[in-house]
C-alpha cells in the first residue's frame, strides 16, 4: 500500500497537478475569447507561437521557460502583425486572415522541429501536439506529509511551478481589472465612452492568452490548450448568464475535465485489463468535449432540453384552457 501511495505521489500526482493548473488557467482566460466571439483566436495563438517556442529552444539549447516564452511572445507579436497585414492587403475577413497566418506559422514550426531532430536536439512533434504529462515526475515525497514539507515542495517539477505562477497571474489580473474586463467584453463602445481603453484591454487579453498557452504548451501540448481555451468556457456559458458565475464555473469544469481525463487515461485501461495507459492530454480534451456536449444538451436555460421545455411552457401559457370552435351554420363557417 505504501508503495502504491509513493507511486501516485511521485508519478501521477505531479502530472495530474500540472494538468489541473493548465486546464484552470486556460479555462479562465478562455472566457474572454468565447464572450468576445473570438474562439478562433485561441487556436491561432496556440499554433502561431510554435515557431517561436522551437526557435527559442534552438537558440538557447535548453527547455528553460524564459527563452522559450521570449521566442513565443515574439512569434505571437509577429502573428498579430501578419494577420492585420493579410486582412488589409488581401481584403479578407479576420477569421480567414487568422486561418492563413496560423496555418503557415504552425507549418514553419513543424519544419523547425524536424530540423532540430535532424541535429540531434531533444524535441519532437509528439511533445508539441500531445505534451509530456507522463514524463513530469516528483521524486522527493516520502508520504502525504511531503505536501506540507517546504523542502519537498521545492523539488516540484518546473512545469508545475510555471503553471502555478501563470494561473495566479491570470486570476490576479482578472480580479484587479474585473470591472474593466466585464465592460470591454460586453460593450466596447460603452467602455470607450466611459474612458476605458477597450483596444488596450483587447490586446491585453490576447497577450494573457498567449502567455497561458505558452506556459501550458510544453506540459499538455497544443491540442489540449486549444480544447481548454474553448470547451470549459463554452460549457459554462450554457449553464449561466452571470459573468462572475461563468468565470468560476469554467474553472471548475476545467479542473473536472483534467481529473476525469487523467484518471480515464492512466487508470481505466489498466482496470479493464489493458497493458498500456492512454495519452493523458488527449483524454482530457475528450473529457472537456463530453462536458460541453452535456451542457449543450441539458443546460437549464440555453441547453437543447431546457429550450424545448421553455418553448412548451410558452405555448401552454399562450393556449386558452378551453377554446370553443366557430359556429357552423348550414355547412358554412
Amino acid at each position: 500500500m505504501e508503495l502504491t501511495l509513493l507511486d501516485f505521489l511521485r508519478i501521477d500526482f505531479p502530472a495530474l497537478l500540472a494538468a489541473v493548473l493548465a486546464c484552470a488557467a486556460c479555462a479562465l482566460v478562455g472566457n474572454f475569447l468565447v464572450l468576445r466571439r473570438q474562439g478562433l483566436m485561441g487556436d491561432a495563438i496556440s499554433h502561431a507561437v510554435l515557431p517561436g517556442i522551437v526557435g527559442g529552444f534552438l537558440v538557447a539549447g535548453t527547455r528553460e521557460t524564459l527563452p522559450m516564452m521570449a521566442g513565443a511572445l515574439l512569434a505571437a507579436a509577429l502573428a498579430g502583425v501578419l494577420i492585420e497585414a493579410v486582412r488589409r492587403l488581401g481584403r479578407l475577413e479576420s477569421g480567414a486572415a487568422m486561418g492563413v497566418v496560423f496555418t503557415v506559422m504552425f507549418a514553419a514550426g513543424v519544419v523547425l522541429i524536424e530540423r532540430a531532430a535532424a541535429s540531434g536536439v531533444d524535441l519532437d512533434a509528439d511533445c508539441v501536439l500531445y505534451g509530456q504529462l507522463e514524463t513530469i515526475l516528483w521524486l522527493e515525497p516520502t508520504g502525504w506529509g511531503s505536501l506540507l514539507d517546504p523542502a519537498a515542495l521545492a523539488g516540484l517539477p518546473r512545469e508545475v511551478m510555471t503553471l502555478g505562477f501563470v494561473l495566479a497571474l491570470c486570476a490576479g489580473l482578472v480580479l484587479l481589472f474585473y470591472k474593466e474586463l466585464k465592460i470591454t467584453t460586453f460593450d466596447p463602445a460603452l467602455a470607450s465612452t466611459l474612458g476605458i481603453p477597450a483596444g488596450a484591454f483587447h490586446y491585453g487579453v490576447v497577450l494573457l492568452v498567449a502567455a497561458t498557452a505558452i506556459a501550458a504548451f510544453e506540459a499538455v501540448g497544443s491540442i489540449l490548450v486549444i480544447a481548454m481555451l474553448i470547451c470549459p468556457a463554452a460549457a459554462a456559458r450554457m449553464l449561466t448568464d452571470r459573468f462572475a458565475a461563468q468565470l468560476a464555473l469554467s474553472v471548475l469544469l476545467g479542473v473536472l475535465a483534467a481529473v476525469l481525463g487523467y484518471g480515464g487515461a492512466a487508470f481505466l485501461p489498466l482496470w479493464l485489463g489493458a497493458e498500456h495507459s492512454l495519452n493523458a492530454a488527449g483524454m482530457i480534451a475528450v473529457a472537456s468535449g463530453l462536458i460541453l456536449a452535456l451542457a449543450v444538451l441539458f443546460g437549464p436555460r440555453h441547453g437543447l432540453v431546457g429550450r424545448r421545455r421553455g418553448l412548451r411552457r410558452v405555448r401552454a401559457s399562450a393556449t386558452p384552457a378551453s377554446s370553443p370552435g366557430p359556429a357552423v351554420l348550414g355547412g358554412e363557417a
